[in-house]
């Protein structure tokens, strides 16, 4: 008997399968049953006719509840009208467990209820969908950097300093020594970069913001990118390449789960390279029209960069920020100093900042500047000093929340249902 997915039902048209899953709905007229099964991959409906199957496997039917798992074996046959287009109709079932008393129901939840149960809510076909973007997301960011040999080097998690600011660090303790969770590996990218040319690193970052908003968690994913002898505008240039390919990706491949969460995909079709680029400066300029209190030197909050976006119908660069309120490493504007070589990308409709890079200073003297402007301290940064020390280049880089990506690509109101078990300001469980 062969076991398929139910996302691959249309290659088993007329044949006999089992699929193995979870009862999502049943419903039953007395003479038919309904299952409607997960597997993961999709929703399937089973067909159960009492006078085909006989009574003691239709009664059999009838104990099964919310979410008991199960194999159910049937012929495949096109049913436009079914969930997928494909239905089967079931010719044997196999209890593997009798769930007990759901407490999601198919009825309206809060969403505090909904976060206590994410481990439960998880299974629902928007929550589905969106996980499944993210990966073919994530997936398709490693195809891109593949294809442009690029390294995947991974940075660690555990660091003993500061890269964003001593503000926002988790501290801990390691073996009698201070060590922080990592806010970005941005600072080992530099140095595999000197080493490798092009790299990359993936994985957790934390943040530990005092903000509760609809784009901030304590712990998300980041990509972020290194590379040596690019300038900002080689780095603007890849990162829109990079954003531009994962769209279509998921315009490709995803279309089935942005139909279940109800996207708007015209609004990403519409998106064409280049980019919009402008600068902090004339930035300001767009909020002052719109009537923002605004001052030069200030840095952006999400609704400024929501006034922004809502002027463009694709990512835009907003480039060229003052040097005060951006980081140590980013290299100065040799034409103006007060700004620095660095450049956000904001989505549109609102979704904010998904990308933050820029140029980074390679001249010794200079970093050493700034570290002490900083005030922080230079003996945790000597390895960082020693890249300006042997071989120092121009090089730029960037890093992509993975998070703000999906959250945009979805079309979703809160980046919590953007990863399995968001972390968030007073939100630790499950």
């Amino acid at each position: 008997m062969t076991t398929a997915l139910i996302k691959n039902l249309g290659r088993h048209v007329g044949e006999t399968v089992t699929v193995q899953g979870w009862l999502y709905n049943f419903r039953s007229s007395g003479k038919i049953s309904f299952l409607i099964v997960r597997d993961g991959t999709g929703l399937v409906q089973g067909v159960l006719v009492k006078k085909e199957v006989g009574d003691e496997l239709f009664a059999l039917a009838a104990t099964l509840t919310q979410e008991s798992s199960l194999k159910v074996t049937g012929v495949v046959r096109e049913e436009p009208r079914a969930v997928g287009g494909y239905e089967l109709t079931l010719t044997g079932l196999e209890i593997v467990s009798i769930a007990e008393e759901y407490p999601i129901t198919h009825k309206e939840h809060g969403v505090e209820f909904l976060a206590e149960r994410r481990h439960l809510w998880l299974r629902t076909p928007k929550q589905t969908a969106v996980i499944r973007i993210r990966s073919e997301i994530e997936q398709a960011f490693r195809d891109f950097f593949y294809q442009r040999d690029f390294v995947l080097a991974d940075a660690p998690v555990i660091t003993p300093a500061a890269c964003e600011g001593t503000t926002t660090l988790f501290e801990i303790d390691y073996h009698g020594d201070k060590a922080f969770l990592s806010q970005s590996g941005q600072l080992y990218n530099e140095a595999t970069a000197a080493a490798l040319g092009r790299v990359y690193c993936f994985g957790p970052t934390f943040r530990a913001e005092k903000s509760k908003t609809r784009r901030h968690l304590m712990e998300f994913w980041m990509i972020e990118a290194e590379m040596a002898y690019f300038d900002i505008d080689d780095n603007m240039r890849l990162q829109e390449e990079m954003v531009h390919y994962v769209i279509q990706r998921v315009l490709e491949r995803c279309r089935q789960e942005l139909k279940t969460l109800e996207r708007d995909v015209a609004k990403l079709e519409a998106i064409k390279l280049p980019f919009p680029r402008i600068s902090y400066t004339d930035a300001v300029e767009l909020l002052k029209k719109a009537g923002e209190d605004f001052s030069w030197g200030d840095d952006f909050g999400a609704p400024h960069e929501t006034v922004i976006g809502n002027n463009f119908d694709a990512p835009v660069f907003v480039h060229r920020y003052p040097t005060a309120i951006k980081a140590f490493y980013m290299k100065p504007d040799p034409n103006d100093p007060n700004v620095v070589l660095g450049a956000d990308l904001l989505a549109p409709e609102g979704y904010g900042e998904i990308i933050g890079g820029g140029q980074r200073i390679d001249d010794l003297t200079l970093l050493e500047q700034r570290l002490a402007e900083h005030k922080l301290p230079s003996e945790a940064f000597e390895w960082y000093l020693d890249l300006r020390r042997y071989g120092s280049v121009p090089h730029s880089g960037f890093g992509l929340g993975i998070e703000r990506t999906v959250a945009w690509l979805c079309g979703l109101d809160h980046i919590r249902e953007t990863i399995p078990f968001p972390r968030m300001l007073h939100k630790l469980y499950p």
